[in-house]
């Protein structure tokens, strides 16, 4: 039984790097995209809005359609969506009068195969009848990492070959991973997300549990600790190492993805022989230590090793906090997983808000900024302690009273 359900782990692997590809390809082409199409810089940063502003709307939306169509049907029309999307991109700039509105079209359409990936994978790979569900789940989300890495490395690679010129034909093979693996999951077995013997929570049934708030704070929680120096990892290479902004760029932000994805896979290894709970407080401390590295030390090479550790801290906050709910709240079903990829978004968009703002505030002093979101790891850790008081002080069933 377990053996059968491989190939589907497999799909949802593939899909955490499709959702790679749909996030992390285009923000590369940015300096092309406003050379060619002479295009504003403002115009083409609301492009980085667009894309997430809808995955966050999807990710809302998805609650009343998902349990409706079925999983495989979503999970089809996601990958289906992803690929459009990167077509379009090379076709409709030139098809239209208006350059940038093809373009805006484009990130649409896979922004909302980007969103629907997000809500659909993590309860697919959840609902797989594996031995140990949080190793699953972390290692999962590692692909997304390494599916980050593989697209700044290839399309750099593919540049210096060929030339940035030709990207819309990177762009085409990039359109190809989402497309085999839309016939993918036209095959794989999915598991039903609530067993039979379990009753599926209802909206309101669901709200009101307080666990499930304390489950938001944490999603939160990852999504900004994460970005809040994910956004600024390549400015810390730049001045770290000396180095021009595109070396920065690759530097910073692929030091961070390679960290945080072996965080994921290491967990995604030994995690049966692991305290999901206490990995996450280590974690979350470990985090606020990186922030203090960042921000306080008067070395800026010591303030990149700082974003290294904090890549590696953040790896397991997202997918173990999706653990965490999974064990906590029975029936939660695609509500829950929405719900919390909408608070994770939600984090990841307000964590380098803050830094920007705070930073602001100071004279445009981005350590000061970096200060300012430490909040972030120590809500999350209040939050660790919250759940871990519940399990104390409750003796059956904990999590759902």
């Amino acid at each position: 039984m377990k053996n059968k359900y491989q190939k589907t782990l497999y799909a949802c692997f593939t899909g955490y790097i499709v959702q790679a590809i749909i996030n992390n390809f285009v923000p590369l082409l940015f300096l092309t995209l406003q050379s060619t199409y002479e295009i504003s810089l403002s115009k083409i940063t609301f492009l980085v809005t667009v894309n997430f502003g809808l995955q966050l709307i999807v990710d809302l939306l998805s609650i009343g359609f998902v349990d409706r169509i079925g999983y495989r049907t979503s999970a089809l029309l996601a990958h289906i969506l992803s690929a459009v999307g990167l077509i379009l991109l090379t076709i409709l700039p030139d098809l239209m009068s208006d350059a940038y509105i093809g373009i805006l079209i484009a990130v649409m359409v896979y922004a909302i195969g980007g969103g629907l990936l997000e809500v659909l994978i993590s309860p697919i790979v959840e609902a797989c009848p594996t031995d140990n569900k949080e190793k699953a789940m972390s290692l999962l989300h590692s692909f997304y990492c390494w599916g980050h890495v593989g697209v700044v490395l290839l399309s750099t690679l593919f540049f210096a070959i060929l030339g940035i010129h030709n990207w819309k034909l990177l762009a085409i093979f990039w359109a190809f991973i989402p497309i085999v693996n839309a016939i993918a999951f036209t095959k794989v077995p999915i598991a039903p997300l609530i067993a039979d013997n379990e009753a599926s929570l209802k909206l309101k049934e669901l709200v009101n549990k307080k666990v499930f708030w304390v489950l938001m704070l944490l999603m939160v929680c990852a999504g900004a600790s994460e970005q809040a120096v994910s956004q600024w990892a390549s400015t810390f290479a730049e001045k770290g190492l000396h180095v021009s902004k595109t070396v920065g760029d690759l530097a910073g932000p692929m030091l961070f993805a390679i960290l945080m994805g072996t965080s994921r896979a290491i967990y995604g290894k030994y995690g049966h022989k692991i305290n999901l709970n206490r990995f996450m407080l280590f974690s979350g401390f470990t985090c606020i230590l990186s922030y203090l590295i960042i921000s306080l030390s008067p070395y800026p090479a010591l303030g990149l090793i700082g974003c290294g550790l904090c890549g590696l801290s953040v790896g397991i906050l997202w997918p173990g906090t999706f653990s965490i709910a999974s064990a906590s709240i029975r029936g939660g079903g695609t509500a829950m997983f929405a719900f919390l990829a909408l608070a994770g978004d939600l984090g990841c968009s307000g964590g380098p808000t803050l830094v920007g703002l705070v930073s602001s505030a100071f004279s445009d002093n981005l350590k000061a900024g970096i200060l300012g979101a430490i909040i972030f790891p120590i809500l999350l850790i209040l939050g660790i302690k919250t759940l871990a008081h519940l399990t104390r002080t409750n003796k059956v069933d904990a999590f759902n009273e």
